[in-house]
This record gives C-alpha cells, structure tokens and sequence, in this order.
C-alpha cells in the first residue's frame, strides 16, 4: 500500500471524527505529506481534545466505512458545498477548471478530493495524532488562522512504535534546543525573525566547515570570488528574477534609485566572467563563493536554522562548452558525494526537478538540459525520481536530500543546467573558429545552505560533532587547585598545537565537571590533580568510550592531531 494513500485517507478519517464531536466544523486542505498527514479547520482545538479525536476515529475505522468516489458537475458540487457551508471548499471548487470534480464518501462524511483512497477505513492499523498548531488558510497570513492538526498511521502497531520512539530521539536531537544548549547560535525577534547569530561556538563550527569548504574547492579547481550584498534592480530585471522571483525578494529604494538585497549569486558571477574576453581555452571557468543572500520567508514557515531569511550558501558557477557539460555534471556529483562522506551522511536520495510552468528560454533547450542531466545520472548510477514542475524558472536541476542517522530528509547539493542566463546578460566566448559562442552555465551548491546544513549536523550528530568539527575539543578539569598552573601549561601546549581547547580550574568536584562536559557535549576530558603534575601526564576520558588511561602531553597531542587530520572520531 503506498504510504501517501493511507495517509491521506487517515485525514478523512480525522475529519468525520471531527464532524461527528463538533458538528459542523467548516473544512480546509487535508493532505499526506512528506512524513504523515494534516488536516485544517475553521474550529479552535486545544491538546486535551486529541485523545477524544483519537477515540472517535477507532470506532469509525471499526466500522468497516468504504471509500466511495462519486463524480458529479462543478454545479452540483457547489450546491452540496454550500449546504454544507464549507466556504473554504467552494474556493477550491473555483480554481478548479474541469466540468465534473470528484468527491469521496465513507459513512456520513462527503469531501471534496480527487483522490486516491484505500478501500476501507479497516485497512487503517495503528494511528496517532501528533500536535496542533496554527495555519493561515492558503499559507497567506492576510487569510483567517485554521486549527491544523497533524497525524501519522501505519499498517502495522509495529511501524507505528517504532516512529514514536524515532520522534521522541528526533525531540532530543532538535537543532534549536541543541543550539541553545551549546550556546551555537540565537534569533532575536527584536533584530528580525529567520536571522541567524552565531554564538563564539557556533562561529568555530562554520569556519570549521567554511574552511574545508574553500580548500577542496581550489584543489577542485575553482576561483573564489566575492560578491556585494545588494545591486541594482536592473541586474535583477535582466536575470529575470523580477519577473519570476519577486515576492521572495527585499526591495530597497535610496535617492531615486531602486536597489534588491541579492536573492542568488550568479548575475555578480556573470559579471566577473564579463570582465574581458574570453577563449574557449578558459573554458571550464568555475567560479565559487560562500555567499550570502536574502529571501523572503513568510513567518509561518520559518523554523530555526532550517527556513530562515538571510542564509549563506557554498554557491558555484560553472561556464562550460556544450561538450563539456557531462564532464562538468558529473565531476560536480563526484565532488558533492566526497564532501557528504566525510561529513557523516552516506544515504541521499536524488530528484530530477523538471520544467514548471512559468520559466524562461525555449522548450527545446530545457528538454536538452533535462535529458543531459538524466544521461549523466544514469551513467553514475544513481537512482532518481522525477519531480516534476518543480525547477526554477531559469533551468532544471538535480536535487539531492540528505539522510539523517534517524532516516529524515534534509535539503542538501543541487545542479541546475542553465542555457538562459548567459543569453540573457550577452556571456559569450571566442571558440576555435574564432567567433563568439554563447556558454552553458552550471549554477550548484554542495552542501546548500550553510544554515540549513548546520541545523542537520546538529540533529545527525545529536551535537556530539567529530573532534575535527567540535568548537571545544578537549577541556582541561582540575582534580585540587595545586594542578591550576600544570593545567594551564596544558592547555596553552595544546592551543599552540591548533587544538581548541580549554580549562575549567574551578573549585568544585571532578565528578559535577564531567558530567558538565557530557552535557556540553565535548570530545575528550583530560583529567590532572597534583599526581599528574608530578609526573607529567593527564588522564584521559571521551565522551563516549569514557577512561581512555594516561598520556604523555606529547603522545595526546600526536593522537588528537592525527585524529583531526583523519576527519575521524565520534
């Protein structure tokens, strides 16, 4: 049975149990998503109602209900809906084109859907109704707020146990309590919601990432670039984003002239790369910045470090020849699948976002760029699922989300095959026939959002990062105060040595300090009172594999940088 099916079969359920406790409750959307269902109501609904919902719909699925479709004229369905007084269906019911609309029937319960359903409520196993929470209609904060309220179900107990137990780990894995925890960074609402500030820890964990990032770079063969944070409007009409991007954009209008807080980097890479001629001998050119831009976010979807407003990605763009295209596709998979690898994430799934409704260029040459990306999947052997309509309005692209330790999807590299900026902005280079040619563009991300991928290492790793990533890797804990100077000597030997790491001299037990740095999540502990000061050594303890014995200063140095090097640990 397809999960999606279920689910949405579920939500009717949830909403007959609905009509049945509260009466006539007027009915918004009621989908399968990506992990369960929702549905939404014009009714206020607190926690506490949830067990009585859940009740009610054990009996109706006891009750052996079918689904039954009934197909019927848009006339005759508005006539249903608005005895009904469903107001928010007869909305539906207009942007709806076609003659005839489906509803489905079981028991009492008529709602307007086109399907598909399971055949009976029976087939419905286990169930559970999760949370509540607040939704304009339409997702359009100008639109009255419904009650949504989100479930799951499963065809099996089992399944259903299992997810329980992976949502209470996921709760304890959350980036932004985490965040808090580790002291990584903060939102203020009185600087503005979806805007990030990293803490000092969490300013060490993306230079950590950051500086990775800019060195496989070059040894990839890309030129960092930097661009400013807002251009002319101009630039933005020419890319098209103002035609197709507006209401995700930040307008700003100074002296008469209208300036955009850039939304992408590449019309400030189109620009460099017009800076003089160019020959098919430059060609690849691949430039690369970590860049920082700005979009619209309405606040209802802002969540944490996940959806935010002001974000900065690993963005690259490549100009190639035509028959270079493959190549540089591929070489761009290979690079995204190393760099993941050594992050920790070693499951993705791959989605091939194709032509939407509103793009730019000719048909012919989007069905080019999706064919060329199809091919060079295909040959790397990965398995990919069209998603279809889903591109950006300037060309298609390969999408690939991250699979976290607990199974959950995270949005991480894409590769998107542009023909129509170069176009559009007169990028040409000299071919060996030494007439001017019009490149491909390649616009990708490895990582993505620098933001969004922190907040899944955080929730990958529960916080406890790799001693390479770890804002503290060692802290220095005194057993007496007669080892304060011993442990001092330690820690400037190891900061000289490139460890981060710190000393904690305070005068309370060791056992509280420990328990202190489990908390904090830090990698190693070393442990020194008067006995190691006499001798020169520390004890040493890991979060994880606890007393590891002593060391020397100088072998504890050597294993921690070799640990670092390696990109190894736990």
């Amino acid at each position: 049975m397809e999960k999606n099916i279920l689910w949405h079969s579920t939500s009717h359920i949830l909403a007959t149990a609905i009509r049945r406790l509260f009466g006539k409750v007027r009915l918004g959307i009621g989908p399968a998503i990506e992990e369960g269902f929702y549905y939404d109501f014009d009714y206020s609904f607190t926690p506490e109602d949830l067990p009585k919902i859940e009740e009610e719909m054990k009996k109706i699925i006891g009750e052996d209900q079918r689904f039954e479709k009934q197909i019927v004229s848009k006339e005759e369905a508005e006539k249903i809906l608005s005895e009904d007084n469903q107001s928010y269906k007869i909305e539906l019911l207009s942007g709806i084109l076609d003659a005839e609309v489906s509803f489905y029937k079981n028991g009492e319960f008529i709602d307007l859907c086109k399907g598909h359903h399971i055949s009976s409520t029976k087939e419905v196993k286990a169930f559970k109704l999760l949370r509540i929470a607040g939704a304009y209609w339409k997702g359009n904060e100008k639109n009255p707020m419904l009650t949504r309220i989100y479930g799951i179900s499963f065809e099996s107990q089992s399944e259903l146990d299992e997810y329980l137990e992976r949502i209470e780990e996921a709760k304890k894995r959350d980036h932004r309590k985490l965040g808090s925890a580790l002291s990584l960074f903060s939102i203020y609402e009185e600087a503005g919601s979806g805007l990030i500030f990293y803490h000092p820890n969490g300013k060490i964990l993306v230079d950590n990432i950051t500086q990775y990032l800019k060195e496989e770079h070059r040894k990839e063969g890309y030129l960092e670039v930097a661009t400013p944070h807002i251009g002319r409007k101009e630039l933005w009409q020419t890319s098209g984003h103002c035609d197709y991007y507006s209401e995700n954009m930040y307008f700003i209008n100074k002296e008469k002239e209208d300036y955009v807080l850039k939304p992408m980097n590449c019309p400030g890479h189109i620009l460099i790369y017009k800076t003089r001629t160019r020959s098919f001998r430059d060609l690849p050119l691949r430039y690369f910045e970590l860049g920082t831009v700005y979009r619209y976010e309405r606040t209802g979807v802002l969540h944490g470090l996940l959806r935010v407003r002001g974000f900065t990605q690993d963005d690259a763009h490549i100009f190639c020849q035509e028959d270079q295209l493959m190549d540089e596709i591929r070489d761009v998979i290979r690079f995204f699948q190393r760099m993941l690898s050594v992050f920790g994430f070693s499951e993705y799934e791959v989605y091939l976002a194709t032509r939407p409704e509103k793009f730019v260029g000719t048909k012919e040459r989007w069905d080019m760029a999706e064919g060329i990306l199809q091919d060079v999947l295909k040959k790397e052997g990965l398995p990919f699922t069209i998603d279809e309509g889903e591109a950006v309005f300037y060309g298609p692209k390969i999408d690939v989300k991250l699979k976290d330790c607990l199974k959950r999807s995270w949005q991480g590299p894409t590769i998107q095959v542009d023909f129509n900026l170069p176009e559009r902005f007169g990028v040409e280079y000299i071919g060996e026939d030494g007439k001017p040619h019009q490149p491909v563009m390649i616009h990708r991300v490895v990582l993505g959002s620098m933001e969004r991928f922190i907040g899944a290492l955080i929730e990958h790793y529960g916080g406890k990062f790799p001693l390479w990533l770890s804002p503290v890797q060692v802290r220095i804990m005194t057993i007496t105060d007669a080892a304060v100077e011993y442990a001092n000597k330690i820690k400037n030997e190891l900061l000289f040595a490139g460890i981060r790491a710190e000393a904690d001299l305070q005068a309370e037990k060791i056992g509280k300090k420990i328990a202190t740095c489990h908390e904090e999540k830090i990698p190693y502990m070393v442990i020194v009172g008067k006995k190691e000061a006499e001798e020169g050594t520390v004890s040493l303890r890991h979060r994880s594999k606890g007393d590891m014995g002593k060391f020397e200063i100088s072998n504890l140095i050597e294993m921690l940088g070799r640990e670092i090097k390696e990109k190894s640990g736990k």
